[in-house]
């Protein structure tokens, strides 16, 4: 669980904001332990420690922040800066009263956390009732009134263009997901959505291109390398499907349907460089997770598959037969 919560925070940071973090964790941290080894002088240390604190929190507020879509962000300000000046307050000015303070900043960050709470998940709410039923055009319409309201906030865009993407209305999914990375170029989820809609389309390089931009931007999820790789088998480019699918296994891909197409696409990209031996391998762990390749059936089979199933319904197909022994395995390099 602290592996996994941990792993979620790299992502949400991304590469440079992650060692921007250590780098102002570890330049702090060394300040005060120098105070704490040379210097004698109590009367003056301890106001200067809690003042490295508070820098400290500021930086780290100013990080997260960054990562935070623009929408959030001012409503976070309101939240933190009255709470971190109540924090400065009981740190240096009035450290006698410091209990007082620090209880007041952490309950300022409460009430502002209920008093700015978003009304928005209602709309999301009557979105997927529309969705459930196949009325693909109301979701819509519930979507553009929020983004109306809240224009800023590429999370409405996403979901807008996921309800386009099953109505099958791709190229208005691209031009949602090109608005989120306008608003959140540093968004991993922007440009991995924006690389499956593109794949949906069969507009292969233009995938390729976001999913590399997504690989980048959170190169320990294993969904960007998943990705990355199934457009890497349609572009037969196997020395990287392997390289991609490897590393996303190394992730620890817990879902079995993922998995499954994983070792597929291995197996074929395996087949197409001559290693047969290892492309066995991944057949023989594909027929481990075959209850994914049922679950996948039961996806596909759904109404809101149909995009889907111009995806990956082949794939699926192609591995059931490999699993079953009705597929000769030579016969991948060729696929």
């Amino acid at each position: 669980m602290i592996g996994k919560t941990f792993r979620n925070i790299l992502i949400f940071l991304g590469p440079a904001r992650t060692q921007a973090f250590v780098a102002w964790f570890a330049l702090t941290g060394l300040a005060s332990l120098i105070l704490n080894a040379f210097v004698n002088d109590y009367d003056w240390v301890r106001p200067v420690q809690s003042l490295i604190v508070i820098v400290f929190l500021v930086g780290t507020v100013i990080i997260f922040g960054s990562a935070l879509p623009p929408g959030e962000r001012g409503r976070w300000a309101g939240i933190l800066t009255p709470s971190l000046i109540a924090v400065f307050i009981g740190l240096v000015v009035a450290p006698q009263l410091s209990a007082v303070f620090l209880g007041g900043a952490l309950g300022w960050i409460v009430a502002g956390l209920l008093l700015t709470r978003s009304r928005m998940p209602m709309a999301y709410k009557e979105a997927v009732r529309h969705l459930r039923k196949n009325q693909y055009e109301q979701a819509v319409k519930v979507m553009d009134r929020v983004i109306k309201e809240e224009p800023r906030d590429p999370n409405h865009y996403r979901f807008r263009a996921e309800v386009l993407r099953v109505w099958g209305k791709l190229d208005r999914a691209v031009r949602d997901y090109r608005k989120m990375t306008e608003i959140a170029p540093d968004s991993a989820l922007a440009f991995n959505g924006l690389a499956e809609v593109y794949l949906q389309a069969g507009k292969y390089a233009e995938a390729l291109e976001a999913a590399q931009t997504a690989h980048q931007l959170a190169p320990d999820d294993w969904v960007t390398a998943y990705n990355l790789g199934m457009i890497e088998d349609r572009l037969q480019q196997s020395a990287a499907v392997v390289e991609h699918l490897q590393q996303a296994l190394a992730l620890k891909v817990k879902e079995k349907r993922h998995r499954v197409l994983i070792h597929f696409y291995l197996a074929r990209a395996y087949s197409r460089l001559g290693n047969h031996e290892a492309a066995r391998e991944q057949i023989t762990a594909l027929k481990r997770d075959y209850s994914g390749l049922e679950e996948w059936q039961t996806i596909l089979r759904s109404d809101q598959a149909e995009t889907l199933r111009a995806v990956l319904g082949d794939d699926v197909r192609e591995a059931q037969a490999l699993a079953a022994g009705e597929l000769d395995p030579a016969a991948l390099g060729s696929s």
